[in-house]
């Protein structure tokens, strides 16, 4: 979920889906309003309009649409949803493989998911799995370094790259179809005999520093992990942050056993899209991927998440004139019953331009630069609840109360008909734009598959969000949010704050100062002031 809602409308970034292919649906529909417009408007031959036409053609079509309120238009119901799903095949050791084709561009794209990611990492190696990715491929192969690989693959277009997250490492490649042979050999190569170069692993740890002495520069950046260290703890691998010593402590050997540890059939799941004949690309992975000995079956960590301990948290940061603010608890993971409720609710409450936050805090009371959150929902942990907005310094404390009457009125007045109507639109309408690929299908099984989710959970989501009532609203707001146990963060300025965090009740105080040895950051309780 995103931490909040900005009024602003801006280009889309950078995605993080396994294959990435821009849309740009604005941009495409601007043209084609503007094209249209210069075609009524520009004289023909054959088709020429006079002003005075013109005038009288706008003239009658305004008293048309006069007669009639949007509102009476007819929307047509939603078609099904019958998505193109992936062929799924598992090979003899283990490994998973889905198949998807897409022959409207003669382009070919493939993610290879590792089990095993930052979660794993130790606590001392804090940063292991970024250097790890990141030297992974700019590292090279045996046979290839890694500047040897961007000549050959930027000569054709193609990308071999390689990635870390919270739960996997991953290597993807993306090429047109009259490359794939030469791409794929790269991609098997980078997959399976990475050199780790040390001159590339010390390139990575100097970008690592950079990102940790700077992590304090932007407000929300503040704000985002200290929510992750409140809400999951300092010490779990949801909420650690990595430190200069940590990624010093890192060796060459230390991904070296990494790889060799996590790198087996059995654990990885591996998904193509493009333009190819399912049969004919099967029989290619299995001559690829076959004779792959399976290794040690990957055991996920148990990370117990107890959720936020109560309390008013200032994190001062004295040359900013507006504050982040937060409440946190504990949200929810996707497979709990309540999921569907717990989305929409979250829509109502404060999930776009419509929702009660926006609408309330940003354009009844001008108090929000961007406002917006919910219960969060993870895929095998639960996510937390982040209720967020940014406000002007002399607004924070009244912006706190705004906030907790929003969290009161959730509880005490169940949604309209209208809202849950506009609520179950929204997200049944992005629902469509966000699978409208095989790409996206394909990604979304490839999800599924590592966290054991159902095939057919997307297939679920429609009707289970349009069974969604304004009774069950009521009862997953009353069931997960608890106002007493929510945390509240503020990063900001508290000289300019219109009145003391204190009137809200004990203040703790919290150090985001960068450490440059262990323990050297604590916590500073505050006895009420700030």
């Amino acid at each position: 979920m995103s931490r909040r809602i900005s009024p602003a409308w801006s280009l889309p970034s950078r995605g993080s889906g396994l294959f990435l292919r821009r849309a740009w649906v604005d941009s495409r529909l601007r043209a084609f309003m503007l094209t249209t417009l210069r075609e009524i408007l520009r004289p023909k031959a054959g088709l020429r309009m006079t002003m005075p036409v013109l005038a009288m053609c706008l003239l009658i079509g305004s008293f048309a649409f006069s007669q009639t309120s949007w509102q009476q238009v007819p929307i047509p119901p939603l078609p099904q949803f019958n998505p193109q799903r992936p062929t799924r095949v598992q090979l003899a050791n283990g490994m998973v493989v889905y198949l998807q084709e897409d022959h409207e561009l003669p382009l070919i794209g493939a993610t290879a998911l590792i089990r095993g990611g930052s979660s794993s990492e130790p606590a001392a190696k804090v940063g292991l799995v970024s250097i790890y990715a990141a030297s992974w491929r700019t590292g090279g192969t045996e046979q290839k370094t890694g500047d040897q690989l961007d000549d050959e693959l930027e000569a054709i277009a193609a990308h071999v790259e390689t990635g870390g997250g919270v739960d996997t490492t991953s290597v993807s490649l993306n090429c047109l179809k009259e490359n794939f042979d030469q791409v794929f050999a790269d991609f098997l190569d980078v997959l399976e005999h990475p050199a780790f170069r040390e001159d590339k692993i010390e390139l990575a740890k100097r970008r690592l520093h950079t990102g940790i002495s700077r992590r304090n520069d932007e407000i929300e950046s503040i704000a985002s992990r200290e929510v992750a260290i409140l809400g999951y703890g300092a010490n779990s691998p949801y909420g650690r942050e990595m430190q200069y010593w940590t990624v010093d402590a890192v060796t060459r050997q230390d991904l070296v056993e990494w790889h060799k540890k996590h790198f087996a059939p059995n654990n990885i799941i591996f998904g193509i899209v493009g333009d190819f004949d399912s049969k004919q690309m099967e029989a290619r992975l299995r001559e690829a991927f076959g004779k792959l000995p399976r290794g040690t079956e990957y055991d996920p960590p148990k990370i117990p998440v107890s959720g936020p301990k109560p309390g008013i948290y200032l994190a001062e940061k004295d040359d900013v004139n507006q504050s982040d603010i937060s409440m946190i608890g504990l949200g929810i993971r996707r497979d709990n019953p309540d999921y569907f409720a717990v989305r929409v609710m979250n829509e109502i409450f404060g999930g776009g331009f419509s929702s009660r936050l926006f609408k309330h805090l940003r354009s009844e009371k001008a108090l929000a630069y961007e406002v917006g959150g919910g219960v969060g929902a993870g895929y095998n942990h639960p996510a937390l609840i982040d209720i967020s907005m940014g406000t002007k310094s002399a607004s924070t404390a009244k912006a706190i109360d705004a906030l907790y009457q929003e969290v009161d009125d959730l509880l005490t007045k169940p949604p309209t008909d209208q809202e849950l109507k506009q609520a179950k639109d929204s997200i049944l309408n992005g629902f469509v734009f966000a699978y409208d690929s095989p790409e996206k299908i394909l990604n979304e099984q490839l999800t599924y598959e590592l966290y054991g989710y159902p095939a057919d959970f997307l297939e679920r989501f429609r009707s289970a969000v349009e069974k969604v009532s304004t009774a069950d609203v009521s009862r997953v707001a009353h069931k997960y949010i608890e106002k007493r146990k929510l945390a509240v963060l503020v990063v900001g300025n508290p000289k300019e704050f219109d009145k003391p965090l204190s009137s809200f009740g004990a203040v703790t105080k919290l150090d985001i100062s960068i450490p440059t040895a262990p323990g050297a950051k604590t916590a500073v309780a505050a006895a009420g002031k700030d």
